[in-house]
């Protein structure tokens, strides 16, 4: 597959309405995933992806085009402690994690999940930490199958319900 060409870089506070409303669109299309109206949190979290970067050690990436467009974007943690899962997530040592990866649907099936992922794993390397963790559904399972082939492994003692959701846990063991 060519590499899509976008550039991988912090969010502007001026772009987070814009992907947190990418990322509404793109999780409640999702086959199997509860709606808005199931899990109305949920999707608020969403809508407000910016908040996240009040946390310390939080980081909105985004997935921007050649033309400037929005392509995507994922939240990374350099300290799982404000991950912000259910689940043990939140106890890993050495960790840091990502959730939230989004792709817009003109930018779909281009690479650009796994330009943010790789990047998340780069970001992981330069801390110095020896494992990111990530949570999936069974909804997500394009997303899931590009996670398995970039390394990460199932991890079950990380897997979480969410209301009636199951939500499962992997890890990526970096040396």
């Amino acid at each position: 597959m060519p590499q899509p060409s976008v550039t991988i870089r912090p969010a502007l506070p001026s772009e987070f309405k814009a992907l947190g409303q990418l990322m509404v669109q793109v999780y409640s299309q999702l086959d199997g995933f509860p709606k808005p109206e199931e899990q109305p949190a949920y999707y608020q979290l969403l809508a407000n992806i910016g908040d996240f970067t009040q946390k310390p050690g939080v980081e909105l990436l985004v997935a921007i085009s050649e033309q400037g467009d929005l392509a995507g974007g994922v939240v990374f943690f350099h300290d799982m402690q404000h991950y912000g899962s259910g689940g043990t997530a939140t106890q890993e040592k050495n960790a840091a994690g990502f959730r939230l990866l989004a792709v817009g649907p003109d930018a779909r099936g281009k690479g650009v999940g796994k330009l943010l992922t790789q990047a998340c794993i780069q970001k992981t390397r330069d801390t110095g930490h020896r494992q990111l963790i990530i949570h999936s559904t069974k909804a997500m399972q394009t997303a899931w199958d590009m996670y398995e082939k970039l390394g990460f492994k199932r991890a079950e003692e990380l897997d979480f319900m969410q209301g009636a959701l199951p939500v499962f846990g992997f890890r990526l063991s970096l040396n």
